[in-house]
């Protein structure tokens, strides 16, 4: 049993970036996060969202399944599954599915290495920014039964009353059958709440 709780810790480690890594990335060089580019990206207006507008997001209880994964471009692991996403918004569009990324960079970058790197893996239209410091233990109680904001990145599902935590790297394999999974279910119709804030949109058959 200890060596099986051992091995899970272990794989957790490898696939996940201790977020007190942030205040230090300054010397992280872009190997782990980016390829680098003598030639500047085109400045991207990112939108910057509050802790209780994120909750809104993770908290939509309709037929719509919410796809929400925290990052950092500091972060290996969170580099690594940006592609496995980008693939599942072009093979989901016109269905009713909503995937944001929320970035947790420190503010200081907000304006040009954030813009820069979405724009170069081309996720710029589904991102907006949250200050981490602002997220505070009520913030995890109430919106996750798994993380506490420890460690990224981070998958959050949800798809009426149905609901999925990813801690670390999740593999295409895993995106893809936790997806079709809930695609493939009913769910509960609820109440639609206010989803202006959420950043990008996979055919969304109507405005909330």
């Amino acid at each position: 049993m200890k060596k099986i709780i051992l091995s899970t810790l272990v794989v957790f480690a490898l696939t996940s970036c201790k977020k007190e890594s942030e205040k230090n990335n300054d010397t992280v060089t872009a190997t782990d996060s980016a390829s680098t580019s003598e030639t500047p990206s085109p400045a991207v207006s990112l939108k910057v969202l509050t802790p209780d507008h994120i909750s809104k997001i993770l908290n939509n209880k309709n037929d719509t399944l919410y796809v929400t994964n925290f990052f950092a471009t500091w972060c290996g692991p969170c580099v690594k599954e940006i592609p496995h996403f980008k693939k599942k918004i072009e093979e989901l569009k016109g269905k009713p599915v909503k995937i944001t990324f929320v970035s947790l960079d420190q503010k200081d970058i907000w304006n040009t290495e954030v813009p820069r790197f979405t724009s170069e893996h081309g996720i710029q239209d589904y991102t907006v920014l949250l200050d981490g410091q602002l997220m505070d233990a009520n913030f995890y109680k109430n919106n996750f039964k798994q993380w506490d904001g420890g460690a990224i990145p981070f998958t959050f599902m949800r798809k009426g009353d149905q609901t999925d935590e990813t801690l670390g790297m999740i593999s295409e394999e895993q995106l893809d059958e936790k997806i079709n999974k809930f695609l493939n279910s009913k769910g509960d119709k609820k109440i639609k709440l206010d989803d202006d804030y959420v950043a990008g949109t996979i055919g969304t058959p109507e405005k909330m």
